[in-house]
């Protein structure tokens, strides 16, 4: 359940900069840096291990751990419990203490690395698909984007495009679902359309191998368009 974990930095570089900060505190100091395959990875089952450093809101986790030895037959840990340093620069959305989930909220908006250099891509335009569910962005993603000059294609007004009167789409939609799934006025009624293909992986697949080449089509043309424009 961590913030953005996909932003989360790889176990090697985690622990180099972890080496590198004891190093700094005490070059003499030993210690052994582990992986956790789980929750408690040596905590429950090294019997050398006296002492277990906790915060405020980790003393629960450590309390568990303590737990889990006395099942499995090791004495408990001393829980020596710290104080979390507080980010002064912590924004709204961010947590109060310092936190690689704030680090990774910071990211975001930032070029990790730059494009995939391909020579099979035209360079102009430079084409950047916007996908996602309900609620995730793309609307106010692309706004950003428009508003730095990018010419935008919204594939939603495409879709509808296709089914109009005269659209490219329509005489085969009508001709492959029949009269029924039109209004008074000859325009396509989506919803009746809808409930025909909903379930039914046959007729969803009949009208998206109708639909969706006219969509790339349609696609192509604008992407040629702003070519054009510059």
């Amino acid at each position: 359940d961590k913030v953005l974990m996909e932003l989360i930095e790889p176990y090697e570089l985690r622990a180099a900069k972890l080496r590198e900060f004891l190093e700094d505190v005490k070059p003499s100091l030993r210690y052994d840096i582990v992986p956790l395959g789980d929750p408690y990875g040596p905590s429950v089952t090294d019997p050398d291990l006296q002492c277990l450093v906790v915060s405020e809101e980790t003393r629960r986790g450590g309390e568990a751990v303590n737990k889990k030895r006395l099942e499995n037959g090791l004495p408990e840990l001393a829980l020596y419990e710290i104080l979390l340093m507080k980010d002064p620069d912590h924004s709204q959305n961010e947590e109060e203490k310092i936190s690689s989930s704030s680090l990774r909220q910071r990211l975001l908006g930032t070029l990790l690395r730059p494009p995939r250099q391909d020579p099979a891509l035209p360079s102009h335009p430079y084409v950047i698909g916007l996908t996602g569910g309900t609620g995730s962005g793309k609307t106010s993603i692309a706004k950003i984007l428009g508003h730095l000059g990018a010419f935008l294609i919204d594939a939603d007004k495409l879709g509808h495009a296709v089914y109009v009167p005269g659209g490219p789409a329509y005489e085969q939609v009508v001709a492959a679902f029949g009269a029924g799934i039109l209004n008074e006025d000859e325009t396509i009624n989506r919803k009746v359309l809808g409930a025909k293909v909903f379930g039914n992986q046959e007729r969803l697949k009949s009208l998206t191998d109708i639909v969706w080449p006219e969509m790339a089509r349609m696609v192509k043309e604008q992407i040629g368009e702003a070519a054009a424009q510059g």
